[in-house]
């Protein structure tokens, strides 16, 4: 991994007194090297960036909001709250399609992956602590143009605001899952979108990560909860005899076609891939060298938890009666609704996070250098909400034209997580490295130097393949569904619960 010395501080070495004497001068020059050895050292921040880091912490000193609170453990929460979601519940159909051993394989491959990417995130913030989120990163990554800044900021509202359409979808499924569909679809979304809106207005990360951590708690519960329910009954739902017992696979069945595998690809590939939220997260940790133990325990927790309860849903529940997300499996109606009433604190909270990721993003723009960003100020309290409820009303929107979970899921995946789970950090790899060692740095680290390079050329490539087909089969799966009349209109009344 790259160091995290930033040029600026490199350059700055030793040229505080060109006229010193000559001992002075070694004593300048030993210090440089000694930096340039800590360059090469994973984890090290220098002293420019840790003093970059406290002053933006003594400048927040005397405001009454102040960003940089976030522990490690903070972060570790909003971590959680954020992986640890609604959309574990879509492993199983992703199984039912994969076959299991491919499924389970996945898992851990695309895991492992995430976790490397995240590092390089992290390694490139430390190194850059200026950087308040992933469009800074886009528009120093590609050659500082401002062009790229503007594509990125495009990119990372739009995936935030699907996410959150996603939310206003789910929270609308759960509210007819409870009433047997008690009013119009559409009604029980805008209630979604009101209620998150609401719980949207904390302005600081460490304000949230409290409730995260209560998110993340019930969700563990719900899922557990959903493993049980469906192990203790007798059949899943819509069983009969014809279609008989649940039949399990190990490998993909005949006849699965390549829109089908593409999708349950990335629908596991989405519940993994978060990078783009994590500078935003970097960005307000008292100390971001620590960051490496919040992504590394929720990584583990990941693979431990998406595994199991995606392995042990499938098998109870075969290749026949597989639903995405599997709560609608459970064939006894409370054990459905108890084991989905657990998801609901999530089903608010991830899109509230993403939400206040997005307005913290515009807010930041709109106010920087003001009292507004850091004080209780009627102007800005009011921009704050205004940005809110913009991007709510946006997400209703997509979650009525695009009303169904695993097909949005999958565009999400293959438009957005190319760039910010694949293409961004091998380009950023490849950046550092060129910068730590020359443009030859894969001829001049040996082994290293070429394996680390291969890797992130793969990396680049499974973007694109993410971007290309990827994009490809989702879409033709929207259409596909829509063909066959299995989704409802968009706008539509009719009942989307479980």
């Amino acid at each position: 991994m790259a160091a995290p010395h930033t040029p600026q501080a490199l350059n700055g070495c030793g040229d505080e007194d060109r006229q010193s004497s000559s001992s002075e001068q070694l004593e300048a020059a030993s210090d440089k090297v000694k930096d340039l050895e800590n360059q090469r050292q994973p984890g090290v921040q220098s002293d420019s960036d840790t003093d970059d880091i406290g002053r933006q912490i003594e400048m927040e000193a005397g405001n009454s909001i102040k960003y940089r609170t976030c522990s490690w453990q903070k972060t570790a929460a909003l971590l959680f709250s954020e992986y640890i979601c609604l959309a574990i519940m879509s492993f199983p159909w992703s199984y039912s399609v994969l076959g299991l051993v491919p499924g389970l394989i996945l898992t851990a491959v695309i895991a492992g992956i995430v976790l490397y990417t995240s590092l390089i995130t992290w390694r490139f913030c430390l190194r850059h602590p200026h950087v308040r989120d992933v469009c800074d990163i886009g528009q120093h990554l590609f050659w500082d143009s401002k062009i790229a800044w503007y594509l990125t900021a495009v990119m990372f509202l739009l995936n935030n605001t699907f996410i959150q359409g996603l939310h206003c979808l789910v929270g609308a499924e759960w509210l007819n899952t409870i009433s047997h569909h008690g009013t119009c679809t559409i009604t029980f979304s805008f209630i979604t979108a009101i209620v998150s809106f609401i719980f949207s207005l904390p302005r600081t990360f460490s304000t949230l990560s409290k409730v995260a951590t209560f998110s993340a708690l019930f969700t563990f519960i719900s899922v557990m909860l959903a493993v049980i329910f469906t192990a203790i009954e007798d059949h899943p739902a819509k069983y009969t005899s014809a279609k008989g017992d649940p039949i399990v696979t190990a490998v993909p069945v005949a006849g699965t076609t390549f829109v089908s595998g593409v999708n349950a690809f990335l629908n596991i590939s989405y519940t993994f891939i978060g990078q783009i939220t994590l500078p935003s997260f970097i960005a307000e940790m008292k100390e971001p060298k620590d960051f490496w133990k919040s992504v590394t325990a929720v990584t583990i927790a990941e693979i431990i938890v998406f595994s199991l309860v995606g392995a042990i849903v499938y098998v109870y529940t075969g290749n026949q009666y597989m639903t995405a997300p599997a709560f609608g499996s459970i064939s006894n109606e409370v054990y459905k609704k108890v084991s989905f009433s657990f998801m609901v604190p999530t089903l608010i909270f991830l899109g509230v996070l993403y939400a206040s990721v997005s307005a913290r993003f515009l807010f930041f723009r709109l106010f920087d250098g003001t009292r507004h960003k850091g004080n209780h100020t009627v102007v800005g309290w009011a921009a704050w909400a205004g940005i809110l409820a913009v991007l709510w009303v946006l997400a209703f929107i997509i979650a009525e034209v695009i009303p169904f979970f695993s097909d949005l899921l999958s565009i999400m995946s293959a438009l957005f997580d190319s760039f910010f789970g694949f293409i961004f950090w091998g380009v950023a790899y490849l950046r550092m490295r060129r910068e730590d060692y020359g443009p030859g740095f894969y001829k001049n680290r040996g082994f290293r130097g070429w394996f680390g390079f291969i890797l992130n050329i793969f990396l680049i490539i499974v973007g694109l393949f993410f971007l290309g087909p990827g994009t490809y089969a989702a879409v033709d799966s929207v259409v596909l569904n829509y063909q066959a009349g299995t989704v409802g209109s968009a706008f539509s009344c009719a009942d989307n619960g479980l």
